[in-house]
């Protein structure tokens, strides 16, 4: 398995388990953290959210944004790039907005889907073909 896909992976994964921590802020992930046992990590809230979150999601843009240029197929790699995109404007830009919740819930939903995406279907670079 390459680095990127390492790291696609743990920053997915870290950024759902970040949004986890904070039930006041994200109800429905809050819960479902409770539910699984990671209530504990509501102690870390702050630094969770503050920091790692936003960190998580950045790393999760490098990757998928270099993996994008890697491989060259435009669909998968906008759709790959737009979900840390909408983590970051949701909590950096429009956090003040109503609506931001929805946009952060469908950019977390949108990284979980193309890493399990990525796991099942690997992204493979575009080939020329072949001379006649």
């Amino acid at each position: 398995m390459s680095v990127t896909r390492v790291l696609d992976k743990t920053s997915s994964l870290g950024s759902l388990v970040a949004a986890m921590s904070c039930a006041g802020c994200f109800p429905a992930l809050g819960s479902l953290g409770v539910a699984l046992g990671l209530g504990f990590l509501g102690q870390y809230e702050g630094f969770l959210f503050r920091k790692l979150l936003p960190a998580l999601a950045l790393l999760a843009l490098i990757v998928n944004a270099w993996a994008w240029y890697r491989h060259r197929r435009f669909a998968r790699g906008l759709l790959s790039v737009l979900g840390p995109l909408a983590v970051l404007s949701a909590l950096l830009l429009f956090w003040s907005y109503d609506w931001s919740i929805y946009l952060f819930y469908a950019g977390i939903a949108l990284m979980l889907v193309m890493s399990v995406l990525d796991l099942l279907r690997p992204a493979r670079a575009a080939q020329c073909p072949p001379p006649n």
